[in-house]
């Protein structure tokens, strides 16, 4: 397909979406035929078919190296051809063949180059930038930011959870190897001093979790050997 360049203008305060005006403009394609001279903006490719012409064109395919067959009393292409490249000039014989098969290969139409929107003039491919990929971006830089501060010792909104993180931790290092007590410190204490007892309490979850899983099962399993018992025979 080709196109006519063009920038289209938005109104200050208009309700339209510009990415629907955008696609709505972008839809409306002309169908155009080949013109020998012209370059291609996209590749030709004629598909194998019957063409209805008659025997007597058969030496008009056979200049262009194209394959065909007589089949019910006309020309068959037997398969696809790579008619015309993208970019290459159109010649003569091929946009006569097109013509010949009435094909129109290529198509015209108007491409957005600029936007201008109250105010601000941006290239089109802003309209398919997403939320998802805005807010991607946005926390990457704020982890750049965070980690950077954190590097250089200078606090900033994004590193001060990080901060206050990193210090809460050497507090509570500080406390388990002192008398100073809080919840937080205790519990870890309490940890170190005996692992085993935070194992045995987290035994019964984990059993519990296993037997319902083995009930399910169980019940699924009965319900398939009743559905099996549902299929006797009246001579059993």
């Amino acid at each position: 397909s080709s196109g006519i360049n063009a920038e289209w203008l938005l109104r200050p305060g208009s309700k339209e979406d510009p990415v629907l005006v955008r696609d709505k403009l972008l839809e409306n394609k002309v169908a155009a035929p080949a013109r020998a001279g012209a370059l291609a903006p996209v590749d030709v490719i004629v598909e194998a078919q019957n063409t209805g012409m008659g025997p007597e064109k058969t030496s008009f395919f056979q200049a262009l190296n194209i394959s065909t067959k007589i089949a019910k009393g006309a020309i068959e292409i037997v398969s696809n051809v790579h008619l015309i490249h993208k970019g290459d000039k159109v010649g003569a014989s091929e946009a006569t063949l097109l013509q010949m098969l009435d094909v129109k290969p290529f198509a015209y139409g108007l491409i957005v180059e600029n936007i201008y929107d109250n105010g601000a003039v941006f290239a089109p491919e802003v309209l398919d930038i997403t939320d998802e990929q805005l807010l991607s971006k946005f926390q990457l830089g704020i982890t750049n930011v965070a980690a950077a501060s954190l590097a250089i010792g200078y606090c900033t909104e994004a590193s001060l959870p990080h901060t206050i993180i990193n210090v809460f931790k050497n507090v509570l290092a500080v406390a388990v190897e002192t008398d100073i007590s809080f919840p937080e410190a205790d519990t870890v204490k309490a940890f170190l001093a005996d692992p085993s007892a935070f194992a045995v309490a987290a035994a019964p979850e984990a059993e519990a979790a296993v037997e319902e899983t083995k009930e399910e099962v169980k019940e699924e399993s009965e319900e398939e050997e009743s559905d099996d018992d549902m299929g006797f025979s009246l001579f059993d």
